[in-house]
């Protein structure tokens, strides 16, 4: 997905840098997420969001985010789940 492309898709997508995803619930993404990926946006705090490769611009939920300087080297490029742990967001790389 490109920049202010808004698209359902059940292929493998990646989504580029400056696109936005954004959901009440969870947000799957098979392929890789350069850009914003903003889940549980009415408040679902068990919302979760995973994806095949992580080089995210911001990833969020509910309230709470981290931007890409926040996310550690060691998860980047490889596969992660991102969940909200009280007002901490946690990402853990996935096998």
């Amino acid at each position: 997905m490109r920049s202010d492309t808004r698209r359902l898709h059940r292929d493998r997508c990646t989504v580029g840098s400056g696109a936005d995803i954004v959901a009440g619930g969870s947000i799957h993404v098979y392929g890789t997420l350069r850009g914003r990926a903003i889940a549980g946006v009415k408040g679902n705090a068990r919302a979760r969001i995973f994806c095949h490769r992580v080089e995210a611009e911001l990833l969020a939920i509910d309230s709470y985010y981290k931007t890409a300087d926040d996310i550690e080297d060691s998860l980047r490029h490889g596969p992660v789940q991102v969940w909200l742990e009280g007002s901490t967001l946690r990402i853990s790389a996935m096998d």
